[in-house]
């Protein structure tokens, strides 16, 4: 039986700025943002970007446990296209911590190898051919451990457009994690993803964003990094990406996997600092319209009451 969506809501550091990429603004340490997950109802998290957590398998999971929660996947960007790099064992040591903490995704994005989201270069086909058949790779070697593997399409990695997510979806067998902020903002329709690949999609991050600066990062007339530091992600159900239409089409189809609410964002000060926003406001904002999201969505009748 599927559990109610309401206790499929989980959270992610970046909502609360903590990101891998070098300069990428204020970071907040694990005991400020924890604790504020469960503050906010949150049961799971995903792991954050690796130093935000002990590096030791068991050591992330105690640490996770300590505060009340699980976990539930890790973002882990690898370089898939090029001939003299093996991306399965960054994998397969993310897959490690995911076994000891009980989680069940290791969420993949088709990192260009170079830092930050702001350029990319340009795949022949020959790197598309390796890059799928090493997403085979890793969607077997995460099954033998017991997990699941996902492409999550990225802005400024080598999957990022609803054409580019397409040619993923139909040249591997891998598991899609559907991001509806970086879909749209690549120049994708994620609506159109979730009601055309319901039954690929094993993990969601809800994002909602503003399509004007949106549309300016797909023009080059802004960085990614500029556009989330000018606020181009907000609470979900304020923006332009129709968040409830994909979650009425998931739970539609019986989508029983996680919703990780994760709006990409740039502290520029420690909350309570001069200049220093909490991002818990925010995520607090779209835990709540997730929840009435939930009420709207219960069907005795449906996937959750069979």
């Amino acid at each position: 039986m599927t559990a109610p969506l309401a206790a499929r809501i989980a959270g992610a550091p970046i909502s609360w700025g903590v990101c891998e990429v070098p300069g990428w603004g204020h970071q907040l340490p694990p005991q400020a943002v924890l604790p504020q997950m469960r503050e906010l109802g949150l049961s799971a998290t995903e792991f954050g970007p690796d130093g935000f957590l002990p590096a030791a398998p068991a050591e992330k999971a105690a640490v996770l446990a300590s505060y009340g929660l699980r976990a539930v996947g890790q973002f882990v960007p690898v370089v898939l296209h090029d001939p003299g790099h093996d991306p399965l064992p960054e994998v397969e040591t993310a897959i490690a911590g995911l076994v000891a903490a009980d989680a069940g995704t290791v969420v993949i994005a088709a990192a260009t190898g170079t830092d930050g989201y702001d350029a990319r270069p340009v795949l022949d086909d020959a790197g598309w051919a390796l890059l799928l058949a090493n997403l085979d790779r890793i969607s077997r070697a995460a099954a033998r451990a017991g997990l699941t593997a996902t492409l999550h399409p990225h802005v400024g990695t080598m999957v990022e457009s609803g054409e580019e997510t397409e040619r993923v979806l139909r040249g591997s067998g891998i598991g899609l994690c559907l991001d509806t902020g970086h879909l749209l903002i690549g120049g994708g329709d994620p609506v159109a993803v979730a009601s055309r690949w319901p039954g690929r999609i094993a993990h969601v991050h809800l994002k909602d964003v503003r399509l004007a600066l949106a549309r300016q990062v797909q023009a080059g007339a802004a960085t990614y990094t500029a556009a989330v530091a000018d606020g181009m992600y907000v609470p979900l159900g304020t923006g332009d990406v129709d968040i409830a239409a994909i979650v009425r089409i998931l739970e539609g189809a019986g989508y029983s996997g996680w919703y990780v609410l994760e709006q990409d964002t740039v502290l520029r000060a420690a909350p309570g600092e001069s200049g220093g926003a909490d991002p818990a406001d925010d995520v607090r904002a779209c835990v709540a319209y997730l929840l009435s999201l939930a009420g709207a969505t219960a069907d005795p009748t449906g996937p959750a009451g069979e």
